[in-house]
């Protein structure tokens, strides 16, 4: 295709414009560039690569921001499981961290040693049966009319509400945990109200129903183990 100098239509090649019927001089005979399409661009040339960044760490700075788009994002990725294991074991190592720490001045590193190593393995089992607990009373309970999540996405949007517990490796300082725990907290509804597709006031609801029946279950189990000894 060639461009007409006199009407500045496309014409198919030769010595007149089929349109306007002018002769198309030497000059205008160029093959025009191809037009642009932006589907074409590397991805770099999109959005923000922060918005879809994969890695562990810039997932887990997202999460602490309470990054919306974060907690959509894990919880449709699968393959995003291991990242939240990971999450929680760092969360739990950070806390211990911290501990051994305090306990520097007190000569009992060696037993907060020995804590941290139980308190990691407890974290991953209490990851687990929170986000059970959790998943059965937003789906049976606190249910909304469309609520289709899984138990493996609420257990990856959960995972990675435990990002903000690596400060807790700064918990000797006074309020640190305090300050974590509410952070946390807050990470923790917004998780479950992405997993789940609920309003903010029905995630509430479901993770102050989940920590009540998650209570009850530990004091159950508490009391079970206990019976042994009793007799």
């Amino acid at each position: 295709m060639t461009k007409c100098m006199n009407c500045g239509r496309e014409t198919p090649p030769g010595r007149f414009c089929a349109y306007c019927g002018a002769e198309v001089s030497e000059a205008s005979k160029i093959p025009l560039p191809p037009s642009f399409d932006p589907s074409t661009l590397s991805p770099s040339y999109g959005e923000s690569s922060s918005e879809g960044d994969p890695t562990l760490v810039s997932r887990m700075i997202r999460a602490m921001r309470l990054d919306v788009s974060l907690y959509e994002e894990v919880e449709k990725d699968e393959n995003a499981m291991n990242q939240a294991v990971a999450v929680v074991v760092i969360s739990s190592i950070c806390a211990g961290i911290g501990s051994m720490i305090s306990s520097l001045s007190e000569g009992g590193a060696g037993l907060a040693l020995v804590g941290s190593i139980v308190g990691m393995i407890t974290a991953l089992i209490g990851w687990f049966i929170w986000s059970f607990v959790t998943y059965f009373v937003g789906t049976r309970i606190t249910k909304g009319q469309e609520t289709k999540a899984d138990y493996g996405e609420l257990l990856r949007t959960i995972g990675f509400s435990s990002s903000p517990g690596v400060i807790n490796i700064l918990s000797f300082i006074p309020l640190v945990s305090f300050i974590v725990g509410i952070w946390q907290l807050a990470a923790m509804i917004v998780a479950v109200r992405q997993a789940l597709d609920f309003t903010t006031n029905r995630a509430i609801l479901t993770c102050i129903l989940g920590w009540i029946t998650y209570m009850l279950l530990l004091i159950l189990f508490g009391g079970l183990m206990a019976i042994p000894f009793l007799l």
